[in-house]
């Protein structure tokens, strides 16, 4: 599959359709129709037929799709690793938060460690060790490639010192725009944009 020619509405559906197939696999179904999928993730069928068309011919006109295939598909074909080992940096109200929730239904990983500048936060404020940014390096997990950022401030001076020590996926819960070189990606989580696109989908329903 080539991810470059998947629409990125299809590419945001995608973990929703494979945290459902991991649940319906838990629950002992074997196999489903595009339609009982469809009302399980509350998604057009015709619109899951059209997204698992990118991946390939993945299931049978009047057999449905076999869940434990698609759930192979989705781990081969786009790359799904769920011992993922993600870091969080900022360990503020939210950061803590999360680090406090840390339950991601098996679907991406787990946050295995947090860091911050802040003296006060730095060791156990849960199950997640805190260590402090300058010992980043230090104390990066092998094989970690995705950070969440929660920083009150100095964004794009922590996301440059998180990408010089190799992190190259960034989901951004800052208010602070940042930049980041061609093959890093960046997602930003922008509350108040959300509440005002629902206000004003509400005001026009």
């Amino acid at each position: 599959m080539k991810q470059n020619k998947v629409p990125k509405a299809t590419l945001q559906r995608y973990p929703i359709y494979l945290k459902a197939l991991r649940k319906l696999h838990h629950m002992g179904v074997e196999r489903i129709m595009s339609r009982e999928l469809g009302n399980f993730v509350d998604i057009e069928s015709t619109t899951i037929r059209r997204d698992f068309s990118f991946i390939g011919s993945l299931g049978k006109q009047g057999y449905g799709y076999d869940v434990a295939s698609l759930i192979d598909v989705f781990n081969g074909q786009l790359g799904v690793n769920f011992d993922e080992k993600l870091i969080l940096v900022g360990a503020g109200n939210l950061g803590r938060a999360l680090m406090n929730y840390n339950r991601w239904n098996h679907v991406v990983g787990e946050i295995v460690c947090a860091f911050d500048t802040d003296n006060d936060k730095i060791g156990s404020l849960s199950e997640v060790p805190v260590y402090h940014l300058r010992d980043l390096k230090q104390y990066l997990p092998e094989g970690c490639r995705i950070a969440i950022l929660t920083v009150s401030g100095n964004a794009q001076e922590t996301v440059d010192l998180l990408i010089e020590s190799g992190i190259v996926g960034i989901v951004n819960f800052t208010h602070e725009h940042i930049q980041a070189p061609k093959g890093v990606i960046v997602r930003t989580v922008d509350v108040v944009s959300t509440i005002q696109e629902l206000i004003f989908q509400v005001n026009n329903f």
